[in-house]
């Protein structure tokens, strides 16, 4: 037996054991409850707190800016609720002033435009400092929220100890391609298995950007860092999601997770998108993570299994990949214990997340393992090289509005647009 064949078995099968502890845990404490970690006397004696809704739009469609508005416009809560939109120096903004005419008459919408482009943080800021609610709602202008998704994430917010707070995400366009059906069910999982998972202590590590709620006196003392977040001395401008979150957890602040509040975002539908914003959320991660390092022994003894399973798993499964195909190539031999782990990993998880979505659907994610082996392990091993680089590879893009043919049927661009508005993770 060659080296790189002992050295492609040895990693795949420390892999083998580390994702399956990992995935068990995962899942074991990912299953579904009932039970409200809100304690009772805050829900009866508090009162319903005021939520500021703030979205930074940055070249949006048209018409996805106006799906997400009108779901803004139709929430069901019993507070005051006010909605900010800020344009962020758009160069499309003569094609959205429908939109913002729509809700002109309507007391809760404040809209603000900025002179320039300076980036989704300090679009953000530019609200907060305008806005005075208890609870701060970020939500990407690409994004819908169901009518009770203020009144779900503000209940757990009733929780002094609960800094931030997410629902789950799913692809509003999930029925556009076979890409955009895959990270539907990408979201799922990372929602109902991880989230979930590190909501039952809560530490939610990533409260995603799409929709995700903040308790405004935490996000006021954490400002600072989040605004002038730096790598190696240059701005770190993206991941601001994943970055805030952890922040909140070091300050000392619980973040959650709740299922029951759904949130639609517009996902990519072609490869080259989907892959460019992999490697922001790459380069976020590996940047955040060694953030999250000084936090871990507080917390949970889960988190750090989560931690070791998402980072050092991956090492592991990328060398085992990377010995079996140098053994292939030089002795034209198939890595056969490699194909054979990775493939029955493969059946086990896709038929778990069947059996707990109650979906056969997810017997087809098995197609995200070639994904991951082909395109996402190489990605993220760029990410983690290229680290310093805060380029957002989709920033000069220019959303078109939509146009009217001949017989007045509306024709609508690409569904790019979701690499072009601001997507968090």
């Amino acid at each position: 037996m060659t080296l790189l064949a002992t050295t492609s078995i040895a990693a795949i099968s420390l892999y083998a054991m580390l994702a399956t502890v990992y995935k068990s845990a995962q899942v074991f404490h990912a299953r579904r409850t009932t039970i409200s970690t809100t304690p009772a006397k805050d829900i009866e004696t508090n009162p319903v707190p005021s939520v500021d809704v703030i979205v930074p739009c940055f070249n949006e469609d048209p018409i996805v800016l106006s799906e997400c508005l009108a779901s803004l416009a139709e929430q069901d809560y019993a507070g005051k609720l006010r909605i900010y939109v800020v344009d962020d120096g758009s160069k499309n903004r003569d094609a959205v002033v429908a939109q913002r005419a729509a809700y002109a008459d309507d007391e809760r919408f404040n809209f603000t435009i900025l002179p320039k482009n300076v980036g989704k943080r300090k679009a953000q800021i530019a609200a907060i400092t305008q806005s005075s609610g208890d609870l701060i709602l970020n939500v990407d202008s690409d994004t819908t929220i169901a009518p009770d998704v203020v009144s779900k994430l503000a209940h757990k917010m009733r929780d002094p100890a609960v800094g931030a707070a997410m629902g789950q995400m799913k692809a509003s366009n999930q029925a556009d391609t076979w890409l955009t059906r895959l990270i539907d069910m990408e979201y799922w999982l990372a929602c109902n298995e991880e989230r979930a998972a590190q909501a039952r202590f809560g530490a939610v590590m990533c409260c995603c950007g799409p929709c995700a709620m903040y308790r405004r006196s935490a996000m006021l003392s954490l400002l600072d860092q989040y605004e002038t977040q730096l790598y190696r001395g240059k701005p770190s401008d993206f991941g601001e999601d994943r970055h805030l979150t952890i922040l909140m957890l070091s300050a000392g602040f619980r973040t959650e997770y709740v299922p029951s509040a759904i949130a639609a975002t517009v996902v990519p539908d072609t490869m080259g998108v989907y892959l460019r914003q992999q490697l922001r959320w790459a380069r976020s991660t590996f940047r955040d993570t060694l953030l999250a390092l000084p936090v871990l022994p507080g917390l949970d003894r889960y988190l750090t299994l989560d931690a070791i399973g998402q980072n050092v798993g991956l090492l592991l499964l990328a060398l085992s990949v990377l010995t079996g195909i140098g053994q292939f190539a030089l002795t034209a031999t198939l890595p056969w214990w490699t194909i054979l782990v990775i493939g029955s990993m493969t059946l086990v998880r896709c038929s778990v997340a069947a059996y707990r979505a109650r979906e056969l659907r997810f017997l087809g994610f098995a197609l995200h393992t070639l994904v991951n082996i082909f395109l996402l392990i190489p990605l993220k091993a760029y990410a983690l090289c290229t680290l310093s680089n805060s380029d957002w590879l989709s920033r000069g893009s220019v959303a078109i509005a939509p146009t009217v043919g001949q017989q007045g049927a509306t024709k609508m661009p690409g569904r790019a647009t979701s690499e072009i508005a601001y997507s968090g993770e």
